[in-house]
């Protein structure tokens, strides 16, 4: 009996890599696969296609650009990765790979490692540095801030700024503060806010900037942390206050900007100091610049008065030593009776008398000079030559009690204005005690 051979069962390339594509896209439809990243590879699309390794094997894989612009942290050799996806076979080259659409850093949660990935990269460039950091101007008119135009944040800075200085001019430039496209419109306010600078007088441009936002969850914040948002705080000609959050909240805008405030009302107290104490302190300036005024016009006067002492003693003593010369003279004249004797006598008392008015005319013309220079420096000081610059005294008449606050009076009052010129009597119609 001859027996038959089975027919062979011929296979073509495509349908064994259309068997294997159908059992492993079966068997592995979604996996987590875990290993580390090597021989990464970026194509000109923005695709990326790393290699995941273990101790013993290789797998290639590819995440497409619409999933790769979605990773927070940077993809990098060595660095190990859960990867989530599916087993897919490319039919051209007989391989397979995992498509991944979903990937996070093994043992660091995806934004630790973003965070720190771009706090170390800014850091090397320089933008933490204090030297870079720009002064906060002291009562600014105009301040900038860039924020939500819904949030509480707006509310509580507008609220602070309000009760403590009602004359300041603010500029708001409403953006997202979370969410798609929040980082990009942040960054582009802080840049029209600097372009909006250079197209206004001086007088009129923004003289600080706030930043930021009330609190939330690290995803929330999440804008303050991009990159683009810190490096448009960082090129600000205008100084930057951030003010993101919470007082526990950091964020790498919080390092970057020249002040970080830890709440958003709190950059508001910064910015602009109460009114009651530039009040007081303006208060206290005068009361020292008048001790200080009334200090040096009495040392002045003691000056004068040693002066004018010392001026007299000189002069008194002067006319004695004359004096005493034309005794002596005189007396010698009255041992020396003749003639000749007499004469010379004569010449010599003139001559001395000559002298001695030439001498005491001299030291009246010194004496008086510095006297004239005293008086006028005394003058220059007085507080009665204020008046002839606009100002003048008011006292209670007519008890002529100096007025320096409104609370010494009351309606029906009468007062003495003392000007440059002349002196006006007032009665008190109102009092206003606001200002």
């Amino acid at each position: 009996m001859i027996s038959k051979e089975a027919p062979k069962k011929i296979y073509t390339v495509s349908e064994i890599t259309g068997g294997i594509k159908a059992v492993l896209e079966e068997a592995f439809p979604h996996v987590w696969v875990e290993g580390e990243i090597s021989n990464l590879r970026v194509s000109a699309a923005g695709h990326l296609y790393p290699s995941l390794k273990d101790s013993s094997a290789v797998l290639q894989t590819a995440i497409f650009k619409g999933t790769a612009k979605d990773i927070r942290f940077k993809l990098e050799d060595g660095l190990k990765v859960i990867c989530f996806g599916r087993i897919e076979i490319y039919p051209p080259r007989g391989s397979y790979q995992l498509i991944v659409e979903k990937i996070e850093p093994k043992g660091a949660g995806e934004l630790a490692l973003a965070l720190e990935q771009l706090k170390i990269k800014l850091e090397k460039e320089g933008l933490f540095s204090p030297e870079h950091k720009k002064p906060v101007p002291y009562l600014p008119y105009t301040i900038g801030i860039v924020t939500s135009l819904t949030g509480a944040a707006i509310k509580d800075m507008i609220k602070v700024l309000d009760r403590r200085f009602k004359d300041v001019h603010i500029i708001l430039s409403p953006v997202r503060v979370q969410g798609e496209g929040a980082k990009d419109e942040i960054a582009q306010a802080i840049k029209d806010l600097n372009s909006y600078n250079q197209s206004v007088d001086k007088g009129q441009r923004i003289e600080v900037m706030i930043v930021g936002r009330g609190g939330g969850s690290v995803e929330d914040l999440w804008a303050f942390n991009e990159e683009t948002v810190c490096r448009a705080i960082y090129n600000s000609k205008i100084p930057v206050i951030s003010a993101v959050g919470h007082e526990r909240d950091w964020t790498i805008a919080d390092l970057v900007a020249d002040y970080r405030a830890a709440t958003p009302s709190v950059a508001a107290e910064v910015v602009l100091p109460k009114k009651e104490d530039l009040k007081f302190q303006l208060n206290a300036l005068v009361a020292d610049l008048g001790s200080a005024l009334s200090q040096q016009i009495g040392s002045f006067k003691n000056d004068l008065v040693d002066f004018s002492h010392r001026l007299y003693l000189g002069l008194d003593h002067l006319f004695e030593i004359n004096i005493n010369r034309l005794d002596s003279a005189g007396h010698k004249l009255s041992l020396l009776n003749p003639v000749l004797q007499l004469r010379r006598f004569k010449e010599r008392i003139t001559d001395l008398a000559h002298q001695s008015g030439v001498r005491l005319g001299h030291i009246l013309e010194i004496r008086q000079a510095r006297f004239s220079r005293a008086a006028a420096r005394l003058s220059g000081l007085s507080p009665l030559n204020v008046l002839s610059r606009g100002y003048s005294i008011t006292f209670k008449f007519p008890s002529q009690e100096i007025i320096k606050e409104a609370t010494q009076l009351k309606p029906g009052d009468t007062i003495k204005s003392r000007l440059h010129k002349g002196e006006i009597i007032s009665e008190i119609k109102d009092i206003n005690l606001d200002n």
